[in-house]
């Protein structure tokens, strides 16, 4: 009698008449029907791993690109996090923690993007709605909850009206398209746009960096300055460009900031213009922007309406939708006017862009130095080099051009003013500048009657003599 038809006799209901060869024929059978069992259960693990893979194989593909990426960054906080998603010890549980990022990904959507009574499609891809002014993001904060915007403060004396209506200068008006009185246009935020950033807590926030420091975090500038003294405010011209940006981890912008405090934690700054960051937008259009901090670019602020802060109170600009049109190289220049000031009565720091356009106020109780004053005041550019592949990146600073090129070629602020503590508008007194690699990117000032103070700046980057 062999082996396998003893084995088998068992199963089909024969009795073994020896006791030790029935308990042999029951343990034998027993380690059968547990190896089968095991290999069942492997080849349904096998089976439902290898269907979760293919189905989350384009989150994969996405979340390796940016692993890698990060493990050639400089920051080691972000570096310790993300590696986590390589190490064979957690291959096997990337499904569940994609699924949890995704789902961490759609409750901040839900947060951000607030009903609309009208939803506009921009010609360049952007989604617009017309939220109700007291249901934006600002009101969710815990001092404006329940209240609604301020009406327009007291404009500094000084300020003329001169400058560009804002239904020529954004996309999605393009086609006539507007908001109903009564509510703001909010540029939609979409998943994939939260996915290009590091973190959901890192979505709409500036790297942490310093001011003009030459190796702060890849952050470059050139820009005019003013100190020293108690600046309640500060107003500019500025050309807008469409500067080529060499990967989406940079960006390249122009802007004013208002600052205040120590540049250390307990930094306050303000900040105003355009700028073109394939990261938070996913492209590379100028976009008009905001940004605010209270700690240095830390854990406070946001760009735009990303967070609750700012409060805008126009329903005809959309903060963060596409300038069109921008400078061309020897052709026509296109500048836009940017005030921002301290309302004197009730302390908020508010935005005008153009002719007397209010666009909306950061409330003061955001900040703590810039509750009083200012002591300081930038107007330039910025861009952030991350040196690819060990080089100097060859993302453009404004035109993309050096500032002996001059008019129609390099970029410029003009019209430099500041706004005084009697609530004047006045030549920026003592204006200095500065460029931190003046070989990549660099800045010449002047002044004459037509422009008042002015200067241009910017550069192409990577060049013979940028290292």
């Amino acid at each position: 009698m062999g082996g396998e038809f003893v084995l088998r006799k068992p199963r089909n209901g024969i009795k073994c008449r020896r006791f030790d060869r029935c308990n042999t024929m029951r343990q034998t059978e027993t380690e059968l029907f547990s190896e089968e069992t095991r290999e069942r259960r492997r080849g349904r693990r096998r089976s439902f791993f290898l269907d979760m893979i293919i189905f989350f194989r384009p989150c994969f593909s996405n979340f390796l690109f940016l692993s890698l990426f990060i493990l050639s960054s400089s920051s080691s906080s972000v570096l310790s996090t993300e590696t986590e998603y390589l190490s064979p010890r957690n291959q096997t549980l990337r499904p569940l923690e994609e699924l949890n990022k995704l789902k961490a990904i759609n409750q901040h959507l839900r947060k951000i993007n607030k009903p609309s009574v009208k939803t506009i499609h921009s010609p360049d891809g952007d989604i617009i709605d017309c939220v109700l002014s007291h249901q934006q993001p600002a009101f969710d904060h815990p001092r404006l909850r329940g209240q609604k915007p301020l009406d327009p403060p007291e404009r500094p004396s000084g300020h003329n009206s001169r400058g560009l209506r804002p239904k020529s200068f954004q996309l999605w008006r393009m086609e006539g398209e507007t908001c109903p009185e009564g509510t703001v246009p909010i540029r939609r935020t979409k998943q994939e746009d939260i996915l290009r950033a590091n973190s959901v807590s890192a979505f709409g926030k500036k790297l942490r960096h310093f001011r003009r420091d030459t190796s702060s975090n890849g952050h470059e500038h050139a820009v005019g300055y003013v100190s020293g003294e108690k600046y309640f405010g500060a107003k500019a011209s500025i050309n807008v460009w469409a500067p080529q940006v060499q990967n989406q981890y940079e960006f390249s912008l122009s802007q004013i900031w208002i600052i205040s405090g120590s540049f250390g934690n307990d930094l306050n700054t303000i900040e105003a213009g355009w700028q073109v960051s394939p990261e938070l937008y996913g492209d590379n259009y100028p976009r008009f922007f905001t940004y605010w901090t209270n700690d240095a670019y830390q854990a406070t602020g946001c760009y735009n309406l990303l967070c609750s802060g700012f409060v805008q109170t126009n329903s005809q600009i959309a903060i963060g939708a596409a300038i069109s049109p921008s400078s061309s190289f020897k052709g026509g220049q296109f500048d836009i006017t940017l005030l921002i000031w301290k309302d004197p009565k009730h302390g908020n720091w508010w935005l005008e862009f153009g002719s007397g356009i209010l666009v909306g106020y950061w409330p003061s109780f955001l900040f703590t130095h810039l509750r009083e004053h200012a002591s300081m005041v930038q107007y330039g550019g910025e861009v952030v080099n991350s040196s690819p592949f060990g080089a100097h990146t060859s993302t453009q600073m404004g035109s993309g051009h050096f500032a002996e090129d001059g008019f129609t070629k390099a970029s410029y602020f003009r019209n430099i003013q500041v706004v005084d503590w009697d609530n004047n508008l006045v030549p920026s007194p003592n204006l200095r500048v500065l460029a931190d690699h003046p070989n990549c990117y660099d800045i010449q000032g002047g002044s004459n009657k037509a422009w008042g103070n002015y200067f241009y700046y910017g550069g192409p980057g990577k060049n013979p003599k940028c290292p």
